[in-house]
């Protein structure tokens, strides 16, 4: 590389977004360091996108692989921005020509009842932990937290993240009710073949199973929910096509993993007893487009032995990083450039705040409905090993990266390029973090090195 014009770019996560970032700017000369909080890259692949995704997980640990491994491109993994690395040190002792924050969103969203979050483990649990709990909990050595999910359990929600919850949970009561039965099948069984269809096969009747199924409750109406996307500029007749795609996808999904829903429920207080959160209270609501306020007199009670809410993700609080509501604040959306600092900008889901893998969805209309079909699992075709093919999924997400990545990295262009000496000292630094953490700077190595031999 020319030693004139050269700069050094932090990129912070390195999942889709912080790959891709991280591969355009190596493409074009900017030397790249991706500081991972985790001792493997993959983000929400890994830890939020449910373990029945198999093949996808593969193609997305193989794309991130590919690109982190680009000449030019060095990893520091098991590095948290405002746990072992100071944000304000790295912006103004590194010397780095720009910093690019590119680690998720990773945040559940609260309740939103005053005081509910002194409740979690006691009641309460937040998608974000559940998910991660459900991929990891058969490996040896793990070492997060534990969860049992009681039948009847509560799930606040509504968008495709609350419906992998519910999956989570149904897939679990009846492989759990299967087995006391003496019938020995597997998660992955029932996700693709359904729940009423793999009971059938074993000459039983789901009601049989004496399982009551948790329950999924969401402040708007069915009709309402993220789950088909309309056209832009959508006529009124193409909005109500778009509501009833919505519906049928819903009674799909109830019908093939057999989870209870009410819609235009709203949650207004807590109901604790002996220190524990044992349900909510809740109202009806009356919804006018996208505002859903609670209807006086409906008030009731919902009680359940646990709660998990899963009504988004939001970027994590990191030390020294303002906020604004529950995102850090930006000053340029479009390039979102930070409002305290010209070389600190933002990729990905950092940005929207939206941490599930069809945030960025840019297709058309027919396209976006077909992959959420899919990636529920209750379309009706799927490719000849039986896997359904997910890349659109990440292809958006890699094209948003794209556009923004790019522009951060014209702004990159305009600035003084460092010295050789300032390169070497920022890689020295590098370096002993990357010894201190024990990567050698062998990527295939240290990914062979840490993966779990049970990881599903």
């Amino acid at each position: 590389m020319s030693q004139s014009g050269q700069h050094f770019v932090a990129v912070i996560g390195g999942a889709i977004a912080g790959s891709v970032a991280a591969e355009i700017l190596a493409d074009h000369g900017v030397r790249v360091v991706v500081i991972e909080q985790n001792k493997r890259p993959y983000g929400k692949i890994e830890d939020g996108l449910p373990r029945w995704h198999v093949e996808q997980r593969k193609q997305e640990y193989a794309r991130i692989d590919e690109r982190l491994k680009k000449p030019g491109i060095s990893f520091l993994p098991c590095i948290k921005l405002g746990r072992e690395l100071d944000f304000h040190k790295l912006c103004d002792d590194w010397g780095f020509s720009g910093i690019i924050l590119a680690n998720g969103a990773w945040r559940d969203r609260a309740l939103g009842v005053a005081g509910s979050d002194e409740f979690i483990d006691k009641g309460l649990v937040y998608q974000n932990p559940f998910i991660y709990w459900y991929n990891h909990k058969n490996e040896n050595a793990y070492d997060g937290p534990r969860y049992d999910p009681p039948d009847d359990t509560l799930v606040v929600g509504g968008g495709l993240a609350s419906i992998d919850v519910v999956k989570a949970l149904q897939l679990e009561y009846y492989e759990r009710a299967l087995k006391a039965r003496g019938i020995q099948t597997h998660f992955h069984e029932l996700e693709k073949k359904g729940i009423p269809a793999v009971c059938k096969a074993h000459g039983v009747q789901p009601q049989e199973l004496g399982v009551k199924g948790c329950f999924l409750i969401y402040r708007r109406r069915a009709q309402d929910m993220p789950l088909a996307q309309p056209p832009e500029n959508a006529t009124p007749e193409q909005l109500q096509k778009t509501e009833a795609v919505r519906v049928k996808i819903l009674k799909n999904a109830q019908e093939k993993f057999l989870f209870r829903f009410q819609d235009r429920r709203l949650t207004q207080g807590l109901i604790v007893e002996n220190g524990r959160l044992v349900g909510l209270k809740v109202a009806e609501t009356l919804v006018e487009g996208r505002k859903a306020s609670a209807i006086p007199g409906t008030e009731h009670e919902l009680r359940a032995p646990l709660i998990i809410s899963s009504i988004g993700s939001i970027p994590d609080v990191i030390p020294g990083i303002t906020m604004k509501g529950e995102y850090y604040e930006f000053k340029d959306w479009d390039m979102a450039q930070y409002s305290h600092n010209d070389r600190v900008f933002g990729v990905g889901n950092v940005v929207t705040g939206q941490g599930n893998i069809r945030a960025s969805l840019v297709h058309s209309q027919k396209v976006v409905n077909r992959l959420i079909e899919q990636y529920i699992g209750v379309a009706e075709e799927t490719d000849d090993t039986g896997e359904t093919d997910f890349s659109a999924f990440s292809a958006s997400a890699v094209a948003r990266g794209v556009a923004q990545a790019e522009a951060v990295r014209e702004k990159i262009k305009t600035l003084p390029a460092l010295s050789n000496e300032q390169i070497a000292k920022i890689e020295r630094r590098i370096q002993g973090l990357q010894a201190r953490v024990g990567y050698t700077g062998n990527y295939d190595a240290w990914i062979a090195k840490i993966t779990p031999p049970d990881l599903e």
